[in-house]
């Protein structure tokens, strides 16, 4: 994958592109704690709704979660762009060549959480780790991870509940990462993968890359938040406003019947539930957020919001280019067998 570096992005003198980072860092806290109070202003003094009645709340919600997700998203992925220039899929692939299961399954799983790549990304990369004769367990683990254990998520989940259930969101997805790494290498599945991934001959692996620098890792961070927020803003409204309804109109009771840690089913009903929708996890968060104060239990939530971002059906459908049936098959199964299982213990630890 070669990196684009902006035309204008080393015109500046670097102290100047530092400065303009800070003081944009600085004006986005600022923002950030401002966004309560005025959407509070907006919702009951100068709409007039009623606080405590269902429309209010919903609005309220609504004004609020919209800048708020936007201003977390926006600077999540610029920060994440800025560390994910360090990384690319060749010097992933590198790190990850020759090494045993179990070690090679942990460092997948790591670097899938470092390197967020989309599900678009899942053939080519899938390819290149088996090109570089990486074990495909622990390419699995990798690619489970990636989507998995979302960096944004990760983020906005810290932002959103604190840093307990984002904990417990990272430690999940990656032991299902790699427990479902090392499941499906000792299976031996290699015959189910297509035969002209096994022909595909590569080069000597050798990628020349240049380092960039501050100022042009600043610029492919830029143009890749605006790039990813143009791409996604519509989403997340989309999931606030869905998650708005449910803060506003939803009984308490109903949806605690439903996903609560009462109902033994409740965890498989959210896998299931989660499995054919698709969403990517800024889209999503806003709904895990108001599920969650309605009363659902954080296992249920989680596991709902896991089987969004890992089993969504694209990304099936892109495998389906370099997978046979029995591997995807086989793949889902174990995923989702992990993800029920985590569900099931969160509901009973916390």
């Amino acid at each position: 994958m070669e990196q684009t570096i902006s035309p204008t992005a080393d015109r500046r003198p670097t102290w100047q592109i530092w400065l303009l980072v800070v003081g944009g860092a600085v004006a986005w806290l600022i923002a950030y704690n401002l966004i309560q109070p005025l959407a509070n202003w907006l919702t009951f003094r100068v709409i007039g709704l009623q606080e405590g009645s269902h429309l209010g709340e919903a609005v309220a919600f609504f004004l609020y979660d919209v800048p708020k997700i936007l201003l977390l998203l926006s600077g999540m992925i610029f920060l994440i762009s800025t560390i994910r220039s360090f990384f690319s899929p060749e010097r992933t692939r590198e790190l990850l060549g020759g090494k045993r299961e179990g070690v090679g399954n942990i460092l997948a799983a790591g670097l899938g959480v470092l390197t967020p790549f989309c599900s678009c990304s899942a053939v080519p990369l899938f390819i290149g780790f088996v090109e570089a004769g990486i074990p495909l367990g622990v390419t699995f683990s990798f690619l489970i991870a990636a989507p998995m254990v979302n960096e944004v998520a990760l983020v906005m989940l810290f932002g959103l509940f604190g840093w307990q259930v984002a904990l417990l969101y990272l430690v999940a997805g990656m032991s299902i990462a790699i427990l479902a790494g090392i499941v499906i290498g000792r299976l031996h599945l290699e015959r189910y993968v297509e035969d002209f991934v096994w022909n595909i001959k590569g080069g000597n692996g050798t990628v020349a890359l240049t380092t960039p620098t501050w100022p042009e890792r600043f610029a492919m961070a830029w143009e890749n938040t605006r790039e990813i927020v143009g791409k996604v803003w519509l989403f997340v409204v989309l999931g606030i406003a869905v998650g708005a309804g449910i803060h506003g109109y939803v009984p308490e009771d109903a949806l605690a019947g439903i996903l609560g840690r009462e109902a033994w089913w409740s965890v498989p009903m959210g896998v299931l539930l989660g499995v054919p929708l698709y969403s990517n996890a800024a889209g999503v968060i806003p709904v895990v957020q108001a599920l969650m104060a309605k009363g659902a239990a954080l296992g249920t939530v989680l596991a709902f919001m896991m089987a969004v971002v890992a089993l969504s059906l694209p990304e099936m459908i892109i495998l389906r280019r370099v997978l046979k049936l029995p591997l995807i098959a086989t793949f889902v199964g174990v995923v989702a067998s992990g993800i029920i299982l985590v569900g099931y213990l969160f509901n009973l630890l916390m």
